[in-house]
C-alpha cells in the first residue's frame, strides 16, 4: 500500500471523514437558519465526533475500551485521544444549556456502546433500533445544539428541521445496511433483513419525498432552502437508486458519505448567488 493509498484508508477509518459531515451539516443549519458561525460549537462536535465514532468502532472490541495492540489501530487511537482533548478544549467555552444537550446526546452514544448493565447488550446490537439511534443523535447535534448555542427557541421551523435531518441520517445509512446486509447477525434484523434490499431502498425513497415535503411547512422559508433540498432529494436518491449490496470498496464509506460536505458547498455556492 503506497502512501496515498494509506492516508486515505486511514482518513476513512479514523472518522475524519465522518466528522466533515457532521461539521458540515451543522454549518447547513447556520445558514439555513442565520445562525452566526460559534468555533467552539463546530470544532467541538467536529473533534467530539472523531472520538466518539472511533470508541464505537473500535473501543468496544478493545479489552476495557482502551488496550489495542493492532499498530494501524493504536494510530487512529493517538488519532482519537488528540481529537477528544480539542473536543474537551472546545468544550470550556460552550453555555450550560448547551452541555444539557450535550449530556443527553453523550448519554446516547455511549449507551449505544457501552451495555448499560454488565450481561446486557448495548444499542448497537438492536439492529433496528441502531440507525434511529443514530439519526437522532445526529439531527440532536447538527441541528439543536448549533441553536441552543445561539440562544435561539426550539420553535416550529427548527423541530421542522429536525425531522428532516432525522428523515436524512436515515436515508444516508441505507446503503451501508445494504453493503452489511450478507455480513450482519440475522438477530440484527436490520431494516434490509426485515424487509429485503429492494423494499428498504422503497422505503428510503419515500423517507426523502416526506424530507423534501417537510420543506414547504415551515413557517419562514427562503428560495435558498428550498433549491438547497431539493438537490440533496436527487443527489441522494439518485445514490439510493444505484446502491446494490454488491457495492464498490468506497461507495458507502466515501461518496454516499460525502453527500453532506457535497451539500454544504452546493449551498454555499447558491448563496453567493441567491444573496442581494
Amino acid at each position: 500500500m503506497n502512501w496515498r493509498s494509506y492516508l486515505f484508508h486511514f482518513y476513512l477509518d479514523a472518522s475524519i471523514h465522518v466528522a466533515l459531515s457532521v461539521f458540515a451539516f451543522i454549518e447547513i443549519t447556520c445558514v439555513f437558519f442565520g445562525l452566526s458561525r460559534d468555533n467552539h460549537i463546530s470544532y467541538l462536535v467536529f473533534f467530539g465526533t472523531i472520538a466518539c465514532y472511533n470508541f464505537v468502532k473500535y473501543g468496544v472490541e478493545a479489552k476495557k475500551y482502551f488496550l489495542v495492540s493492532n499498530t494501524y489501530h493504536k494510530n487512529i487511537q493517538v488519532v482519537s485521544f488528540m481529537a477528544g482533548a480539542f473536543a474537551v478544549y472546545h468544550s470550556l467555552f460552550v453555555s450550560f444549556e448547551t452541555w444539557i444537550g450535550i449530556a443527553v446526546l453523550l448519554v446516547l452514544t455511549s449507551l449505544y456502546a457501552v451495555p448499560l448493565l454488565p450481561n446486557a447488550k448495548n444499542l448497537r446490537s438492536f439492529g433496528g433500533l441502531k440507525i434511529f439511534i443514530v439519526a437522532l443523535v445526529w439531527g440532536g447535534t447538527t441541528v439543536v445544539l448549533p441553536a441552543v448555542a445561539a440562544e435561539m427557541a426550539l420553535d416550529w421551523d427548527i423541530m421542522v428541521e429536525l425531522t428532516q435531518r432525522f428523515l436524512m441520517v436515515l436515508v444516508l445509512m441505507l446503503p451501508f445496511e445494504i453493503r452489511d446486509l450478507d455480513y450482519d447477525d440475522p438477530e440484527l434484523r436490520t431494516l434490509p433483513q426485515r424487509f429485503g434490499y429492494p423494499r428498504t431502498k422503497i422505503l428510503g425513497a419515500a423517507g426523502m419525498v416526506v424530507f423534501f415535503l417537510l420543506t414547504f411547512m415551515k413557517d419562514h422559508l427562503t428560495h435558498l432552502e428550498v433549491l438547497g433540498k431539493g438537490l440533496v432529494f436527487f443527489v441522494l436518491g439518485g445514490l439510493l437508486l444505484v446502491t446494490k449490496r454488491n457495492q464498490a470498496q468506497f461507495f458507502s464509506s466515501f461518496w454516499v458519505e460525502s453527500v453532506p460536505i457535497f451539500w454544504w458547498a452546493c449551498i454555499l455556492v447558491m448563496d453567493a448567488f441567491l444573496s442581494p
